[in-house]
């Protein structure tokens, strides 16, 4: 089964999700949305299959700095549009095992996956 991980390198949350995958001897691949970019089809199907509230990462510095009327509008489409143009406002790690999609990091959601 091919496993992917999708951020950028110096993400905390990334390392962490490193970190465990290393240690437990889990081979994936990582894609560094800066180096190699992301697609919209990457970024639509993230959101259908997560959801793009759920992927767009509102906690991060890019977010925060938005104008307020531009969050108060937020919709799918343009959300889709936002991530295209701001990678970093992905929320991440987005681990793709197979078909099966997976938000952020805890280890013990790890655990389950690889269990």
């Amino acid at each position: 089964m091919t496993i992917t991980m999708y951020g950028i390198p110096n993400c905390d949350t990334i390392k962490k999700a490193k970190k465990w995958l290393d240690a437990q001897g889990v081979e994936y691949t990582f894609h560094d949305y800066r180096k190699q970019g992301i697609d919209r089809q990457l970024v639509e199907t993230f959101c259908q299959q997560l959801g793009w509230e759920n992927v767009l990462n509102k906690r991060g510095t890019t977010y925060r700095q938005l104008p307020q009327q531009q969050k108060d509008a937020l919709n799918e489409a343009n959300a889709i549009d936002l991530l295209l143009e701001q990678p970093a406002m992905i929320k991440r790690p987005i681990l793709v095992s197979g078909n099966d999609y997976h938000l952020g990091f805890k280890a013990d959601q790890y655990e389950t996956i690889f269990s």
